[in-house]
C-alpha cells in the first residue's frame, strides 16, 4: 500500500498518521457543551473523509492543508462549534509558533530532515558544514526579511505563490545578485585581496592564479553568477610568450648551443603551450574545488569570444586558450572513485560568429571541438554574435552567470567610447505566476488584464524593495567589488548609488508558466496559433510596464526569463492549493520556466529553436533556450547542423544531453528517474538496480547551468517527463536538410 507523506512547517517530511487528526478533533470535541459534541462515529467519520483526501493527492500535502481539510469536514457534520474551537486552537499554536519562528527551521537542517532545504540547490551538498552554516543564515536572513523587511502584502504574495521574492535569504544583507567581473581592469590597474596588494600578473599562468582568486572572492560578496571572459587572459599569453623565448636564448647561451630563430620558435611553442595547459587546469581544478562562504563552488561561467580581442596574434593567443579550455573539458574532472565524471562549473560560452561557423573559417576548428565537448559534457552554451547583434544594437557580449543580459538602451560607455559591459551587475529578480494570473481570472480575459496590472504593480513595488535595500550601501561592506575593481573604483566609505540608476545596474521582473497560461485562457499551448498572439501580447505589456518604470525612475527594470529550479515546485503546490487540479496547467508537481514549450510537448529541436527564438526578443533582461538531444557523441555531424541552426535562428541556446555514471557497476549510460514504493521519485542504476544516491554521478541541466547534487521532487518530475527533441537516426537527414535550408 502507498505509504502516505506530509509536509511539516519546518519542511521535514514525515509519514501520516491519522490518529493525530482523530485526537485533534477529539479535543476540540470536549470543549464544547454535550449537546454540540460530535459523536464517536462522526469524529472516525471526519478522519477517514480527511484521510481519503490525503491518499488521493498526487503529491505530498502540508500540515496546513490537512488543518483545512479538517475544518470543512467538521463543518460537513455540521459540528459548527467544534470547528470553532478548533479553529481556536489553530490560532493559539500559530501565535505561540511565531514567538520564534526559525529554531524549527534550522535544527531541521542539522538534523538533514528538511527535504525542501536539502534538494533547495542542486549544487550544494546539504551534508557538510559550510553548505548547513550559509543555510542556517539563509533562515534566520529569511526570518528578518519576512518579518521586518518587507511590507505585509509582498510577504502574503510570496508565500501564496503569486509572486516569489528570490533569494530572501540573503535580502537581510546589501548584497546584488549576479555580474559582469571586470578582470581588465584588475589586471591592468591592480587589485586588492584580503588586503594584499595584488600586481598585475607577469605569466598566463599567474593571470589564471589571480583571476580564480579574484571570482573566489566575487562569489563569497554576492549570491548570483558571475561571467569572466578568456580576451582578459589573452595578452597575457604573448607576456609569457616573450618570457619564455628569453629564458630559452638564455639556456642555450648558458650551454654554449646555438639555434635558429626558427626551432628557438619551435620550443618556445612547445613550452607555452604547456603554460597554457597549467593555466586553464589550474582554473578548472580551482573553481570546482573552492568552496566559497555560500557553501558551494563559484557559479562561473566562462566567455570564449574570439572578435573581443584584435585580430592577429591576441586573437590566435585567444584560440589557443579556448581550444584548451575545450579539451579539458572533454577529459571532464575525476571524482573521488578516480572516475572522469562532468563538473558543474565553470559553464562555458561559446560564441558564434563568421571566423567560425563555417567549414573554411579561419576557426572552424574550435567550434568542431566544441560540438565534440557538447555531445560528451554539455557545454559549452552557444551565444550567436549574427542574432544577438540584432537584438542588442549590434553588440556581443555575454550574460552574467546563468541568462541574465543586461540591455544596450543605456548608453553606459568605456572611456574610449565604447559600450561599458564587464563591472556591472543586476540587482536582483522578482517573479510574477502567470499561471495565477489566469487562474484567477477564470478564463475571463477582461479580468485577466486587470489581474495582470495588479500583479505587476505588486511585483514593482517589491522590486523597488530590492533596489532600496541596496541603496545608501557603503562600497566598504565589499571592497573587492566597489573599492578594488571587480565592479568599480569607488572611495572608501562612499555609496554605491550611482550604480544603482541610469541602467548601469539592472533590476528584473522575471516571469514563470506562459506555458500553463495559456492553456488555462484559451485552451491551447502557446505554440498553437489560436494562443501563440496572446503570450506574445503578455510578453509585451511585461516590456511595457518595465519601459514605464524606467522612464519613472531611471532604474533599469528589464525582463526576464526566470530559471526557477525550487520555486517551480512551491508555484505548482500553491496553484494546486488555490485551484485544485486543472488537466494541462495545475495537475503536475512543477509549472514551465519562463517561455519554455512544455517538457512534455513533442516538437523536433529546430521548430523549438526557432518558435522560441521570438520570445528570446521579448525577454532582454534574461533568456536561454535548450533543446533535448540523445548520445551523439559518435554522431557529431549532427551537433554541428544543430549549432548551424543556432547561428542563424536563435541568440543562445543549449543542447541538453546526459553525463552520468554508476559507481557501484560501472554503467556510465543514463541514470533512469522511478517510483520507489511511496511514490516519491528516485534516482536508479538500470544495469544493477543502485539507487543510493552518494554511489552515482548525475549531471542535467535544469536552470540553465548543469546541477550534480539531485533536485526536489517538483523539478525530479520535470526531469522525467522530458520528451526528446531530436530522436536518431531518422532526425540525422533532417537536420541536414534544415542547414541547408537555412543556408540558403
Amino acid at each position: 500500500m502507498k505509504k502516505l507523506v506530509v509536509i511539516k512547517r519546518n519542511g521535514e517530511e514525515a509519514e501520516f498518521n491519522k490518529q493525530k487528526i482523530y485526537n485533534a478533533v477529539s479535543a476540540a470535541n470536549k470543549e464544547v457543551e454535550l449537546i454540540h459534541q460530535l459523536s464517536t462515529y462522526q469524529i472516525e467519520a471526519v478522519t477517514q473523509n480527511v484521510s481519503e483526501k490525503i491518499f488521493a493527492a498526487s503529491h505530498a500535502v502540508s500540515v496546513e492543508d490537512i488543518q483545512d481539510m479538517v475544518e470543512i469536514a467538521i463543518m460537513e457534520m455540521r459540528g459548527y462549534e467544534v470547528a470553532q474551537k478548533y479553529v481556536r486552537y489553530r490560532h493559539n499554536r500559530e501565535l505561540a509558533r511565531k514567538s520564534n519562528t526559525t529554531d524549527d527551521g534550522i535544527l531541521s537542517l542539522i538534523n538533514l530532515s528538511n527535504e525542501e532545504i536539502k534538494q533547495e540547490n542542486s549544487n550544494k551538498n546539504p551534508t557538510v558544514n559550510s553548505t548547513q552554516r550559509d543555510y542556517m543564515a539563509g533562515e534566520v536572513s529569511k526570518d528578518l526579511t519576512m518579518r521586518v523587511l518587507l511590507p505585509e502584502d509582498v510577504v502574503k504574495a510570496h508565500k501564496e505563490g503569486i509572486i516569489h521574492f528570490h533569494d530572501s535569504d540573503y535580502f537581510a544583507q546589501k548584497m546584488y545578485n549576479c555580474c559582469l567581473v571586470n578582470l581588465k581592469d584588475m589586471f591592468e590597474n591592480e587589485t586588492v585581496i584580503s588586503e594584499t596588494k595584488i600586481e598585475t600578473p607577469k605569466s598566463f599562468y599567474t593571470g589564471c592564479n589571480v583571476a580564480t582568486q579574484i571570482v573566489a572572492q566575487v562569489a563569497s560578496n554576492q549570491y548570483g553568477g558571475q561571467t569572466i571572459t578568456l580576451s582578459d587572459l589573452a595578452p597575457f599569453v604573448d607576456v609569457s610568450r616573450k618570457k619564455i623565448t628569453q629564458k630559452v636564448k638564455e639556456e642555450l647561451a648558458e650551454s654554449g648551443l646555438s639555434a635558429t630563430d626558427k626551432q628557438i620558435a619551435k620550443i618556445v611553442h612547445k613550452r607555452l603551450k604547456e603554460e597554457i595547459k597549467s593555466g586553464i587546469q589550474t582554473i578548472q581544478y580551482q573553481l570546482v574545488t573552492l568552496m566559497t562562504t555560500n557553501g558551494q563552488a563559484p557559479f562561473v561561467s566562462i566567455f570564449m569570444y574570439l572578435d573581443e580581442v584584435p585580430e592577429g596574434q591576441t586573437r590566435d593567443d585567444l584560440a589557443l586558450i579556448i581550444e584548451e579550455v575545450l579539451r579539458q573539458r572533454i577529459q571532464g574532472v575525476k571524482n573521488e572513485k578516480g572516475v572522469w565524471v562532468t563538473p558543474a562549473f565553470p559553464k562555458l560560452l561559446y560564441i558564434l560568429d563568421e571566423d567560425n561557423i563555417h567549414e573554411d573559417s579561419k576557426y572552424w576548428y574550435l567550434t568542431e571541438l566544441a560540438a565534440k565537448c557538447t555531445a560528451k559534457r554539455m557545454v559549452p552554451d552557444y551565444i550567436s554574435a549574427k542574432i544577438m547583434k540584432e537584438i542588442k544594437n549590434r553588440e556581443v557580449y555575454p550574460c552574467m552567470g546563468c541568462r541574465s543580459f543586461l540591455t544596450v538602451e543605456d548608453g553606459i560607455r568605456n572611456p574610449d567610447g565604447s559600450r561599458k559591459f564587464y563591472g556591472r551587475f543586476n540587482q536582483g529578480v522578482v517573479t510574477i505566476n502567470l499561471v495565477d494570473v489566469a487562474c484567477s481570472s477564470y478564463g475571463d480575459m477582461d479580468k485577466f488584464w486587470k489581474i495582470l496590472d495588479e500583479r505587476l504593480e505588486l511585483c514593482h513595488k517589491a522590486l523597488r524593495y530590492r533596489h532600496e535595500r541596496l541603496l545608501h550601501t557603503k562600497s566598504d561592506v565589499a571592497p573587492i567589488l566597489w573599492q578594488n575593481g571587480a565592479i568599480a573604483r569607488l572611495e572608501k566609505g562612499e555609496t554605491i548609488d550611482k550604480l544603482l540608476y541610469g541602467g548601469y545596474s539592472t533590476i528584473s521582473l522575471g516571469y514563470a508558466g506562459l506555458y500553463e497560461m495559456c492553456v488555462r485562457m484559451t485552451g491551447h499551448s502557446h505554440t498553437d496559433p489560436e494562443a501563440k498572439d496572446f503570450a506574445l501580447s503578455v510578453m509585451q505589456k511585461l516590456n511595457d510596464k518595465c519601459k514605464e518604470w524606467r522612464k519613472a525612475e531611471n532604474i533599469g527594470y528589464s525582463v526576464y526569463g526566470t530559471p526557477m529550479e525550487s520555486t517551480t515546485y512551491k508555484f505548482a503546490k500553491c496553484l494546486q492549493k488555490r485551484f485544485g487540479f486543472i488537466p494541462g496547467v495545475t495537475d503536475k508537481n512543477y509549472i514551465t520556466n519562463s517561455y519554455h514549450v512544455h517538457v512534455t510537448e513533442e516538437i523536433d529541436a529546430f521548430s523549438k529553436l526557432k518558435f522560441e527564438s521570438e520570445f528570446q526578443k521579448l525577454s532582454p533582461g534574461g533568456a536561454i533556450s535548450y533543446v533535448e538531444v540523445p548520445n551523439l557523441q559518435n554522431n557529431i555531424p549532427a551537433v554541428l547542423s544543430l549549432i548551424k541552426f543556432i547561428y542563424n535562428n536563435i541568440m543562445y541556446a543549449e543542447l541538453n544531453t546526459k553525463s552520468d555514471y554508476c559507481e557501484v557497476c560501472g554503467y556510465d549510460g543514463e541514470i533512469q528517474i522511478v517510483e520507489d514504493e511511496s511514490g516519491k521519485l528516485i534516482w536508479e542504476c538500470p544495469n544493477c538496480g543502485n539507487r543510493d544516491q552518494n554511489k552515482m554521478s548525475v549531471a542535467r541541466r535544469t536552470c540553465g547551468y548543469i546541477g550534480t547534487q539531485f533536485w526536489n521532487q517538483g523539478r525530479t518530475q520535470e526531469i522525467k517527463d522530458r520528451v526528446m527533441h531530436l530522436s536518431m537516426p531518422c532526425n540525422v537527414s533532417k537536420s541536414i536538410q534544415y542547414h541547408a535550408f537555412n543556408k540558403k
